[in-house]
């Protein structure tokens, strides 16, 4: 019998836990990598956010080249670059950017967004013919209603390519006026070949969001600081849940908010592992999910 899988305690520990898995290496559905005027305003705000007591500033706060690298060095195959507009006029502008960003970063998901404005259906449209990956969608933030009639054609273009989306639309770590599991299952009821990944697995309406993805086979949830030490601190997981994430396990995929957390990348993947859901589910979490879904290819030289 193979010895349990030990969790890596700190960044260097990451290559030796996939590797020990047998994986070539991992992909991280939910990074952020922005314009650096909009970064610095995202770094503000969690700067100021205390929680319980507990500080959210990021602790990845080196510029862009670095990141990068050191995303690398972790050994993550692909990964996003998702972007969000807080305000209408600024989802083209970000997608521009995000275009750019895919061009000089090969291993990068060309990552887009959009805002519930008239222009949408076009600019998504554009994103789509023009190789987008990715999508992103935070309902927090944008302060808009999913459900806004502006963004029906949105959800239908998406539906339509089966180009998944990352959904911000849980509760935290403050809710929103159109944040929670009822509103977003109406946008998937109308749209059920949608493939949304919720993000932080609904942090903190879990098993509402489980539930959801029990009801639609498209949905997707993604372990964006779900089940972390900081997160069991103010928002728990669950213990009476943890069955239903091994029946889920082809549709959970890596998610960490590198670099906008206060605590080490390694910490994420420790906490998957002391779950104790078995190896299997681990390797299809951590990398052979998120590769069926964006049709990543083995490494070169690697067995088919």
């Amino acid at each position: 019998m193979a010895p349990p899988l030990t969790p890596p305690s700190d960044d260097s520990d990451i290559p030796g836990f996939w590797r020990s898995l047998g994986l070539p290496g991992l992909i991280d559905v939910h990074t952020h990598f922005m314009p650096d005027n909009v970064l610095r305003k995202v770094r503000a705000y969690f700067d100021r956010f205390d929680e319980a007591g507990l500080s959210w500033s990021a602790r990845y706060r080196s510029d862009e080249p670095d990141r990068l690298a050191l995303l690398r060095s972790f050994g993550v195959r692909r990964f996003t670059a998702l972007l969000y507009p807080h305000r209408p006029g600024m989802a083209e502008w970000l997608n521009g950017w995000g275009a750019e960003f895919a061009a000089r970063t090969p291993d990068a998901l060309r990552t887009a967004t959009f805002f519930a404005e008239p222009s949408a259906a076009r600019y998504v449209e554009e994103a789509l013919a023009s190789g987008t990956r990715v999508f992103k969608a935070h309902v927090q933030v944008g302060g808009y209603d999913p459900r806004d009639p502006l963004l029906e054609p949105v959800w239908g273009l998406l539906a339509e390519a089966g180009v998944p989306v990352v959904v911000h639309c849980g509760s935290g770590p403050e809710p929103g006026g159109h944040t929670g599991p009822a509103i977003f299952s109406e946008v998937i009821v109308r749209h059920p070949r949608l493939v949304p990944i919720i993000a932080h697995m609904g942090m903190p309406e879990y098993g509402e969001f489980l539930s959801l993805a029990e009801r639609f086979p498209q949905v997707r949830l993604d372990t964006t600081m779900a089940f972390t030490d900081f997160t069991e601190k103010v928002r728990p997981w669950p213990s009476s849940l943890t069955p239903r994430l091994a029946d889920l396990g082809d549709r959970i995929l890596l998610g960490t908010d590198f670099p906008n957390i206060p605590y080490a990348y390694a910490e994420q993947l420790a906490a998957l592992v002391r779950l104790d859901l078995g190896d299997d589910w681990l390797r299809a979490v951590c990398h052979d999910n998120a590769a069926r879904l964006f049709e990543v290819p083995p490494p070169a030289g690697a067995d088919a």
